[in-house]
């Protein structure tokens, strides 16, 4: 995991093009933003947050969350 105060991962979240979920029609949502270099992959944060915390995956571990959301394993029913 990479420290958020590395200046070229920090360039590359303020810069990374972040996105809402269309279906999403509250203000409790998460953000995403595919970084182009380094280690991580994917960036994770909390639309009513834009300067706190970003979870950051690579591709593998992106890639394992949706298999599992799209297989029902974190549904709550």
């Amino acid at each position: 995991m990479n420290d958020i105060r590395d200046t070229a991962l920090a360039r590359q979240l303020v810069d990374a093009p972040w996105r809402t979920s269309t279906r999403s029609q509250t203000s409790n949502c998460v953000e995403v933003a595919a970084l182009p270099t380094g280690p991580a992959a994917v960036a994770l944060r909390d639309s009513k947050d834009r300067g706190g915390p970003v979870l950051l995956f690579d591709r593998a571990e992106w890639n394992g969350f949706l298999a599992g959301t799209r297989n029902g394993e974190f549904d709550l029913r």
